[in-house]
């Protein structure tokens, strides 16, 4: 026989409404039950586990010890869990529903979001998506904080993470941006040598900046950083505006730029290797359905062909 579990679910509920509000008052307001009835459950809670989940302050609310953080991860996935056995019991678990918080590293949101969410629409209206749009170390806090079920962003950063487990959907090759009229661009490709004596545009976001910087000096030349900029599109107007030259993954399905320049692509001969595009998330953390259904529409939309 299985051995009785010595907690409930109400008394995790109980003890997650608590974490997220810091205040038994605060809980018992959104749970619309007595202040005593929160305490009670989330002192037996303790007394069961034989652990100390808060550090209680008078005039300050509640802490969570190493502990009830530990557990606070563990009860959202196990109240998870119970809600697709609730549905699935009462005959309707194929009908996918219900929240997915998405994290998504800023300069991927543009060229997966919109289909991601055209499509989640289409096929499984009944999914409510909420993203976190984000650098790669804010991902990973919000994974190891139990506020995102998983992150799309790069490899960058990712391999000193022990605790995620990560899956490639998708390659994304360097390439050169140069003004429309500048001398090289109908050459269709070069090597970033050949622009050694120009000014580089960086995007200027952690990991990417070391990522583009490494690039450059692997050609034996320093980068001659002139401009830099946390945003992907004023990367683009800044080179169009013959300010210099940039390094980018993603490409847009334009080569106008939003200050009204065009610019030029150019396929790097460097043999470069390309940025891997990942779906991240906690190891051992079991995805609910609807969080495995947009991770199989991300998979989808990664494999098609990029535009000519």
């Amino acid at each position: 026989m299985t051995s009785p579990v010595g907690f409930t679910l109400l008394q995790l509920r109980y003890f997650l409404v608590a974490a997220e509000r810091g205040s038994m008052t605060e809980a018992s307001g959104e749970l619309h039950i007595a202040q005593s009835a929160v305490s009670a459950a989330i002192h037996n809670l303790e007394r069961d586990l034989r652990v100390q989940l808060f550090i209680r302050r008078r005039g300050r609310g509640l802490t969570l010890t190493p502990a009830g953080e530990r557990l606070q991860q563990h009860a959202r996935e196990l109240l998870a869990r119970a809600r697709e056995v609730e549905r699935e019991a009462r005959g309707d678990g194929e009908t996918i529903s219900g929240p997915v918080a998405v994290g998504c590293f800023v300069t991927l949101a543009p060229y997966y979001l919109p289909p991601l969410f055209s499509e989640c629409t289409s096929r499984y209206p009944d999914i409510e998506i909420d993203v976190v749009e984000a650098e790669t170390d804010q991902l990973v806090q919000a994974l190891g904080a139990g506020h995102i079920d998983f992150a799309l962003t790069y490899d960058l950063g990712l391999s000193a993470e022990l605790d995620l487990r990560s899956e490639t959907i998708a390659h994304a090759p360097a390439y050169v941006i140069v003004p429309a009229d500048h001398p090289l661009a109908r050459q269709g490709t070069v090597e970033l040598a050949e622009l050694s004596a120009e000014p580089l545009v960086l995007l200027d976001l952690p990991h990417s900046r070391d990522y583009f910087r490494s690039l450059v000096a692997a050609t034996g030349t320093a980068p001659d950083v002139r401009y830099r900029t946390q945003s992907y599109e004023t990367v683009r107007s800044l080179v169009a505006r013959g300010l210099g030259y940039s390094v980018l993954n993603q490409r847009p399905a334009t080569s106008q730029t939003y200050g009204g320049g065009e610019i030029a692509e150019l396929e790097l001969r460097d043999g470069s290797p390309p940025l891997e595009v990942k779906i991240s998330s906690v190891k051992g953390m079991t995805q609910t359905a609807r969080a495995r259904a947009v991770m199989e529409l991300l998979r989808q939309i990664a494999t098609r062909p990029a535009r000519a």
